[in-house]
């Protein structure tokens, strides 16, 4: 049977280095972080965030231990109830969680606080995994393609109520795995189209932007479609484009400034312009860029970084955390942390595309996409080309919720992967 598999043999230990050399690191740099050299204390000591990693790392190998001994059945067959139960949770967020820094998406026991949209991903990534496995589904089919949206994007609208927007972004990470399902490619175009659109229309004036885009019209009508291509109804269809993406554009400033909060309008602005709040909004992006740079190709020592000791950049245990790698390893430590997660991405793909079991495939690549998206935003923000969305480094950052639920996403697809033999 299945169960009876030799888990030993069955896991994928090249994997698991992999995890455990990202945990040494993370340690190692969030004990950099919070080292205080007139008053140095144990890297075992609780009262600082090094300490506090390391428990969170005993509590992740328990979890490790429960995933790979738990029926691997069980993750397909009760994917849908774990997602439905986790929606209760983050619901119930809103009223009970405790407000730390204008976010109610943390639960407090004791000195210790839980964050649910951090597992949220993981049973987002199974229901997801669930629904497009089921026979006859097709996303290339309009109906299917909502039904999986919707699954997708109810957690971060409940996220975003909880005002924790950086966790509610991630989620749009998993069209990477509805494109590799047959979602149409049009779809991750318009979202890249729609992305380009937003950063110009932040750089230049709006109507800057829809003149632009009239020209790039009149351009494609004339230079790139052959004449028996210039129907009326390739006409109706490029002038719907402009006129959708015109509106858009021209709705950017509005949104900036009505929908979105003070801290996060500045974190947009700041990001295509930082001399407009140097000491502000700007502070940590610039100081972290400093630090990054300051250690050069091969940094300035372990525990001998001056931007990290002198504390200029704040929240550097945790969404900063790659800037102590760059301060204190240089250029050649920070492409060793890179290589390390490149290694481990195309690993975990690697393993999906030889799954017997289409549940097991879709869930492996929302692993993938999960831990892209946040080294893609987490890397990106610290040397200025993301905005600050407050968002970990997977397996590197201090945070209890973010290394369990990373723990439990990578290890559910391990577990799954053990027992690729088998179709669920």
């Amino acid at each position: 049977m299945a169960r009876d598999i030799d888990i030993k043999e069955g896991i994928d230990w090249p994997t698991i280095w992999i995890y455990i050399a990202l945990l040494g690191m993370g340690l190692a740099n969030v004990y950099a972080a919070v080292y205080n050299v007139d008053n140095p204390k144990s890297i075992f000591s609780l009262d600082h965030n090094a300490g506090r990693q390391i428990l969170f790392m005993a509590v992740a190998f328990l979890l490790i231990m429960v995933i790979l001994f738990v029926d691997f059945k069980v993750y397909d067959t009760f994917a849908y109830i774990f997602y439905g139960l986790w929606i209760v949770v983050l619901i119930a967020t809103i009223f009970l969680g405790s407000d730390i820094k204008g976010s109610k998406s943390w639960i407090k026991f004791g000195s210790f606080s839980l964050q649910p949209a951090e597992f949220a991903k993981t049973f987002t990534v199974m229901a997801l995994a669930k629904f497009l496995s089921t026979q006859g589904v097709n996303v290339s089919k309009l109906k299917y393609a909502l039904q999986a949206a919707a699954l997708i994007f109810v957690p971060p609208i409940i996220i975003i109520l909880q005002k924790e927007t950086g966790s509610a972004l991630t989620f749009a990470a998993l069209i990477i795995v509805l494109y590799r399902e047959g979602l149409p490619g049009i779809y991750p175009a318009l979202m890249i189209t729609f992305i380009i659109l937003l950063i110009l229309a932040l750089v230049f004036p709006n109507w800057a932007v829809v003149m632009g885009l009239a020209l790039a019209a009149v351009l494609f009508w004339y230079l790139i479609l052959k004449r028996y291509e210039r129907t009326t109804q390739n006409l109706q269809r490029m002038i719907g484009f402009f006129l959708v993406f015109a509106s858009f554009v021209l709705t950017v400033d509005f949104i900036i400034n009505n929908v979105l909060q003070p801290h996060q309008q500045k974190r947009i602005k700041v990001l295509v312009n930082p001399e407009i709040d140097p000491r502000g909004a700007a502070w940590n992006v610039t100081q972290s860029k400093i630090a990054i740079g300051s250690g050069g190709f091969s940094g300035k020592g372990y525990l001998n970084g001056t931007q990290t000791k002198f504390d200029f950049v704040p929240e550097q245990s945790t969404d900063f955390i790659f800037c102590t790698v760059g301060e204190e390893w240089g250029f050649i430590g920070s492409l060793v942390v890179i290589g390390m997660f490149l290694i481990l991405l195309t690993r975990i793909l690697s393993l999906a595309e030889k799954q017997k079991s289409k549940f097991a495939r879709i869930y492996g690549y929302g692993v993938a996409s999960i831990i892209f998206f946040h080294l893609l935003v987490n890397i990106g923000m610290t040397i200025g080309l993301m905005p600050v969305i407050g968002i970990p480094l997977p397996f590197i950052s201090s945070g209890g919720s973010s290394l369990i639920s990373f723990t439990m996403l990578l290890f559910v697809f391990l577990k799954l992967d053990a027992h690729r033999s088998y179709k669920v």
